[in-house]
């Protein structure tokens, strides 16, 4: 259960703080707290993010198939209106195969961190997903000024495609590919838990979840040997 409470607290900790953030927060360049909640709400967006990839592995509650969808579905849907049954299909191939041909992750045709960052995106991007954040964010924009959605809520969640990215596909997967990384074509950060935790939710440690993908992120530390 321990799994199950982490994740509904990773959830209840995005929408309570993204709801304070858009009632409380003064938009102001001059204000510096409003820098500290953007960071804050996309550090909150990438271990929303996280949770829903923890349902794809099944561990949020380990042998229990339908709690991971629901947990999972809920928090791909806040994220961006992404679909948990394509994002967990993509997944598996990434897994089969990283940093190959058959990754839909990895980028053959450039290793520039731009081109490979916008091809990932496109892959990832459906019509759907535009057309639900439009529509949410329309609704919101009854009870919320347009500036404040933008900078408290899509800027985060835009910053934390770039933390993903960079921690969680770039930076491991890409060339060159060494003995050492061997078979999951994958680096990992040096330990570091406080570094590792900040940066990506543990998800630089990322041979290790290669290596143990039935742990999920609030154990990968456990892993991490050295």
């Amino acid at each position: 259960m321990m799994g199950v409470f982490i994740a509904i607290l990773v959830i209840l900790a995005w929408v309570g703080h993204l709801a304070y953030s858009l009632l409380y927060v003064e938009v102001s360049a001059l204000n510096p707290w409003l820098y500290v909640h953007v960071l804050i709400q996309t550090h909150l967006f990438t271990g929303l993010f996280i949770t829903g990839h923890d349902g794809m592995h099944g561990t949020i509650k380990p042998s229990h198939d339908g709690t991971n969808k629901v947990i999972g579905t809920i928090a791909s849907f806040l994220y961006a209106g992404l679909s948990f049954r394509r994002l967990k299909k993509n997944h598996q191939k990434h897994h089969n195969s990283p940093g190959t041909a058959s990754d839909p992750d990895y980028c053959e045709r450039s290793q520039n961190f731009f081109i490979w960052y916008f091809t990932f995106m496109w892959r990832y991007l459906t019509i759907w997903q535009i057309l639900i954040m439009a529509a949410m964010f329309n609704v919101l924009s009854f009870w919320i000024s347009e500036i404040s959605l933008i900078i408290l809520w899509i800027v985060p969640a835009f910053l934390s495609t770039f933390q993903m990215f960079y921690f969680g596909v770039y930076a491991p997967h890409k060339l060159p590919h060494q003995g050492d990384m061997m078979p999951y074509c994958s680096r990992t950060l040096q330990r570091n838990h406080l570094l590792a935790f900040l940066s990506c939710w543990f998800f630089g440690y990322h041979y290790e979840h290669h290596q143990s993908p039935g742990t999920p992120w609030w154990r990968l530390y456990q892993k991490k040997v050295h």
